[in-house]
């Protein structure tokens, strides 16, 4: 054997080596690269889209989380307005109500009175009564019983 025809036997070898792995080994080896370069790219894309989405979403909660605090102080408000407004129907009803016991307190003060006046009548019609026993007891004498209807009179 000589050196050179092994030498040019295993170049042979190698050329058919190569060409059938450029044939048949490489394209798939090729392809599996390429989707896996086009999944790394989609995903990539898919990151920076999240990445947008993200920041999108963020603005989107402040910007509801900003209605919502408005829409909390609008209520809150409304409320403080309400309770002042029940406050101010309380004050006016516990006027009312106050005026109505004043009034009918003077009433039964002027029922009291009358009363009063009617009992006094009562008992100054008894005096009058017992001053004109008396008078008729003691003598019938005009210019004394004048007298004492003037002190009865008086004393009324």
């Amino acid at each position: 054997m000589n050196i050179n025809a092994t030498l040019i036997g295993q170049t042979i070898m190698f050329a058919l080596f190569v060409w059938f792995c450029m044939k048949f080994v490489w394209p798939p080896i090729m392809a599996a690269l390429d989707a896996r370069n086009k999944r790394i790219a989609d995903g990539l894309a898919a990151a920076e889209r999240g990445k947008n989405e993200l920041a999108l979403a963020a603005k989107h909660s402040t910007e509801l989380l900003r209605e919502a605090k408005e829409k909390v102080s609008e209520v809150i408000a409304q409320g403080d307005k309400r309770a002042s407004e029940i406050v101010e129907e309380a004050k006016v009803q516990a006027r009312i109500e106050s005026e109505r016991i004043v009034t009918a307190a003077k009433a039964e003060v002027e029922q009291e009175v009358f009363r009063a006046k009617e009992h006094l009548r009562t008992q100054v019609t008894a005096v009058a009564m017992a001053g004109a026993a008396k008078i008729l007891d003691r003598e019938i004498d005009a210019k004394a019983h004048n007298d004492l209807l003037d002190k009865l009179v008086a004393e009324i």
